[in-house]
């Protein structure tokens, strides 16, 4: 009972300061407190430590309030009007940039590095007679370590190279000239994230227990690591002719100027370093392995479960996510507002029951080209409507079987269990408790009562709990993958095919393997072995069936926003029209499917992706303040 105690407390602690606004004496070096109290008292430093811990992203409030790694990107739309909408529609600039957090992750690194230099030098007699408080004071000190050099990654994958301020606190009595620095170079900042990384991984514990629940294990430590090595990798980091101008006032040239294979062979490392842990396995429900819908859908709903990696924001309530994603009008409660919708190019990315996908591309019109192998709908009979039963409802055990099924149309029916885990689409059933609602989306229909509806005619799935009933303001607690093991597996198998192509190998480069880890990912969901349903492949092909199974397995989870970018596809793929449904039909309330009329692809937005919008742009104001700092590209 008492461990059960400190965990809850810790728990409790952490999610305290991954919400809080407030920083813990945001200028303790000027503040007589530091030096006279702070690292005197060993309740102090843990307030310190918890501070420096609450500059990480709480990911879990992150999806939906404030940043545009879910939004900005070709798989959803949100209605909201967040000011990271701007990205879509290339409507910033220097001046203007939304979610802008260069200041506050450089303030969590002075924070860090404080705590770096002080703490060690705490003086509060209890360390000396408790040995149990030493050694928390050890792992508080390689945490911030961690929360430091995860700080920097952070920005590099926003802004790019930035400037390493190394372990020093800045002296805020120096003036502005004395401050002023240039950024380092990218390989440089890659050095040091993964050389810190790399110590964190060396002095953290293994794996969560209930000790350090939230905190970082030597797991979170190598897979930052395999993150920030594949994107260094792709062509965004690595030999990107667009970028190659960009130099420091000195000359110093910030991005690599040419291609290194060898990039690859870090990345496959990375990863492999991972799944050589032995730590991680991919979740199956534990009452029905077999199940592909609840094996998915588990990985969101069962907390702390053995495929995650790092949760960023530990242990969070699930209302945020819950009631942005729960369509109006099912039920009576105010705190139903779902706008997150997934594009319809999200929704074709998905495979048919076979394993084969079906939408190999577009027209000229925006019209699907399909494959007629895979067991898709002629491209002018996919709006044709049909009995299609909803297999994740089955799986959710309904209490009504006519509850599962619905009058939808056939591009609906026998895809593969991902689809119907992630992707409500309307006039299927929305489970909450043990009640079936149906969301419609035509205006004036359930879902679309007020200004709170997905413009794209779909919704975001696999974040709610359908066990309880939200409508009556019912939510459980989750636990966001920020980093699984899935991702782990995906990272392994591009880099090994991108060795491949690129003609280098070393010894963590094991096409077998991949291929076997590959086919375990998709076994998980109910799908044959990828060179199953495609046998005759060549290396480039499985390069691509890699990236879309990538863009399905990590759906809606963060990832795509940067995946665009550091394959750089996303002049592509997130520029020009949006596709949904038709929202805009007018519709009723007594609707139980959705009108004819809005079972059409139809241009839901029209978005604007520049060459120059592949990194952030630094804020003219750190430009002025700041003469040593170089913008990036066409800003």
């Amino acid at each position: 009972m008492a461990m059960k105690k400190i965990t809850i407390l810790l728990i409790s602690l952490l999610a305290l300061c991954l919400v809080s606004c407030d920083k813990f004496l945001d200028r303790q070096e000027d503040e007589q407190l530091t030096e006279e109290k702070i690292w005197k008292s060993f309740d102090y430093t843990r307030q310190y430590f918890l501070n420096c811990m609450g500059y990480l992203p709480n990911d879990a409030e992150n999806m939906v309030s404030g940043v545009p790694y879910f939004g900005a990107t070709d798989e959803a739309s949100m209605t909201w009007n967040y000011s990271y909408r701007l990205i879509n529609f290339g409507s910033w600039n220097a001046t203007s940039v939304p979610n802008d957090r260069f200041n506050s992750y450089y303030m969590g690194i002075r924070d860090c590095n404080i705590f770096l230099n002080k703490a060690p030098g705490c003086s509060d007699p209890i360390l000396a007679s408790d040995a149990s408080r030493k050694s928390q004071l050890d792992m508080w000190l390689v945490s911030v370590r961690f929360a430091r050099a995860y700080l920097y990654f952070l920005l590099m994958r926003d802004y790019g190279p930035v400037f390493l301020v190394g372990d020093t606190p800045m002296d805020f009595t120096a003036s502005t000239a004395e401050l002023q620095r240039p950024r380092n170079t990218w390989d440089e900042c890659v050095d040091y994230v993964v050389s810190e990384m790399q110590y964190c991984a060396d002095n953290l514990p293994d794996a969560q227990n209930a000790a350090n629940l939230g905190l970082p294990t030597v797991g979170s430590a190598l897979a930052v690591i395999s993150r920030l090595q594949l994107y260094s990798a792709r062509a965004l980091f690595n030999g990107n002719k667009l970028y190659r101008t960009v130099r420091n006032p000195d000359g110093t040239q910030l991005f690599p100027a040419e291609f290194d294979a060898n990039k690859w062979l870090d990345a496959a490392q990375a990863a492999k370093d991972v799944i050589d842990l032995g730590i991680y396995e991919l979740y199956k429900d534990k009452d029905d392995p077999a199940n592909p819908y609840l094996n998915y859908y588990g990985i969101f709903q069962e907390n702390w479960n053995k495929e995650l990696i790092y949760c960023g924001g530990g242990y969070r309530h699930r209302g945020t996510v819950s009631y942005h994603t729960m369509p109006t009008g099912i039920a009576s409660y105010v705190y139903a507002y779902g706008g997150w919708g997934p594009t319809q190019s999200s929704v074709d990315s998905y495979a048919m029951a076979n394993g084969r996908y079906p939408i190999t591309g577009y027209d000229a019109n925006g019209g699907p080209i399909v494959d007629s192998e895979s067991g898709y709908p002629a491209a002018d009979q996919e709006f044709k409507t049909t009995t299609v039963e909803n297999p994740f409802l089955v799986a959710l055990k309904c209490q009504n079987a006519e509850d599962t099924k619905s009058n939808s149309p056939r591009m609906y029916a026998d895809r593969e269990p991902r689809f119907y885990v992630t992707v409500y689409w309307p006039g299927t059933g929305w489970k909450h408790g043990d009640v079936v609602g149906r969301a419609i989306f035509a205006d004036g229909a359930a879902g679309h009562t007020n200004h709170d509806f997905p413009v794209t005619g779909y919704l975001v799935n696999k974040w709610v709990d359908h066990q309880v009933d939200n409508y009556s303001g019912q939510y459980t607690y989750m636990t966001f993958p920020t980093f699984r093991y899935a991702e782990i597996i995906l990272n392994y198998v591009e880099a090994v095919l991108e060795c491949e192509l690129n003609g280098v190998s070393g010894p963590a480069v094991n096409h077998g393997e991949a291929m076997t880890l590959w086919a375990s990912l998709r076994e998980r969901s109910g799908l044959p072995p990828i060179t199953d349903v495609y046998e005759n492949a060549t290396t480039e092909q499985l390069r691509e069936y890699i990236r879309r199974e990538r863009q399905v397995e990590l759906a809606q989870e963060g990832h795509r926003y940067f995946d665009t970018r550091t394959w750089m596809i996303a002049t592509d793929v997130c520029n020009g029209p949006v596709y949904g449904l038709d929202t805009s039909v007018k519709g009723d309330m007594s609707m139980k499917e959705p009108p004819a009329a809005m079972l059409t692809r139809k241009v839901v937005e029209r978005r604007v992706f520049k060459s120059n919008h592949y990194l952030y742009p630094f804020l003219q104001r750190e430009l002025d303040r700041n003469k040593e700092l170089t913008q990036n590209y066409g800003w």
